[in-house]
């Protein structure tokens, strides 16, 4: 007989069952899972500056010896990352790695890694990391591939640093990718964005020099606390007799939390250029003594943004078709959220194919 909860005592029972033998099979799973990291495509350092490193991807041996990895893209493409995670959510493992499947496509990969600041770091601004780091970057691939522009792809944080280089330099770059990019940091379902408008973010680095990371995660895990702090883990139980799973489930657990800290004053720039004066939309926005105008952004612009998104909603980065000067504009809306647009099975058959088809177009 079902109670007032609409559950009976057999159901009751056959539930506490199950996760006994679920936890029973976790015992014996946590005891073979191997050791997991993230970054599953072979890379190759090919320049640096400090702590930042310029690699490129150059995929598997046995594939490159067959020539299923070797690029037959003639002009590179460069991913700039978002500075609060590791740059590897897009190669994640070998069946979850946009980077995977751009190589396979043809395209010549290359990403940027940010590295670790330390308290050395404390005064690197946004212009290090826009004109030193991504222009140091560009540069280098200009040079050793004897062109005049490179195509760039920017993801969340790490593409409106590259809206910042394309409008100031439109002449290096020859194709523009944007990933859930936030562009108008003001819009009413941006949660992040109304959190930190009014925060004294002066006081903030002043007092603590650079931002630690675990204060960064923790500010993204509430933003759904339900999901991210109870029921992903209540989740893991239904998983524990599976070894594959444990180990995905252990190795994005690994990235999010391996995580640096953000170097002080250009998390200070950031906060007040960005999300406090919304400079994109409102103007405002200078990168050392020069100004952002993303009029000046004439090249191709693809913009891709999740549905889902909670951190990027498509809200914010929509208007990026009004505000720059390109007239070949293109738009992808993916059926995701913020992480899935990475890891998906859905973002594996649709992502990569989606860029790699419109750069072919524009090559």
């Amino acid at each position: 007989m079902n109670g007032p909860l609409n559950f009976s005592a057999d159901a009751l029972a056959e539930e506490a069952a199950t996760l006994q033998q679920k936890l029973g099979a976790g015992l014996a799973t946590l005891r073979e899972v191997d050791d997991v990291d993230f970054g599953a495509t072979t890379r190759q350092e090919v320049w640096r500056d400090g702590k930042t490193v310029l690699y490129r991807f150059i995929g598997t041996e046995p594939r490159r010896q067959r020539g299923e990895e070797a690029p037959t893209a003639k002009i590179p493409l460069l991913i700039s990352y978002a500075l609060v995670n590791r740059p590897y959510m897009v190669d994640l493992q070998s069946d979850k790695s946009i980077v995977r499947n751009l190589l396979a496509r043809g395209e010549d990969v290359y990403i940027i890694d940010w590295g670790y600041p330390d308290r050395s770091d404390r005064f690197l601004t946004l212009e290090d990391y826009i004109e030193r780091f991504i222009g140091g970057a560009v540069d280098h691939l200009r040079d050793t591939h004897g062109l005049d522009a490179v195509n760039l792809l920017g993801i969340c944080q790490g593409g409106a640093f590259a809206l910042c280089y394309a409008a100031l330099h439109p002449d290096k770059i020859k194709n523009l990718i944007t990933m859930v990019t936030p562009v108008d940091f003001h819009t009413d379902d941006n949660m992040l964005s109304n959190w930190v408008r009014n925060m004294n973010v002066d006081l903030f680095v002043d007092t603590l020099g650079n931002v630690p990371a675990d204060t960064m995660n923790l500010c993204y895990l509430t933003l759904k606390p339900w999901r991210l702090f109870v029921q992903k883990y209540v989740g893991l139980v239904d998983i524990l007799d599976d070894k594959r799973a444990v180990e995905d489930f252990l190795r994005m657990e690994k990235w999010i939390f391996d995580s640096p800290d953000q170097a002080g004053e250009a998390f200070r720039q950031f906060v007040k250029q960005f999300y406090q004066g919304n400079g994109f939309v409102n103007g405002g926005i200078t990168i050392g003594d020069r100004e952002v105008h993303l009029g000046l952004v004439e090249m191709p612009v693809l913009n891709i943004f999740a549905e889902q998104d909670h951190l990027v909603p498509p809200s914010a980065s929509k208007p990026l078709k009004g505000l720059i000067g390109s007239s070949d504009y293109s738009e992808l809306s993916f059926r995701g959220g913020h992480i899935g647009i990475y890891v998906s099975s859905r973002a594996q058959k649709e992502v990569p194919g989606a860029i790699h088809e419109w750069l072919r177009d524009r090559a």
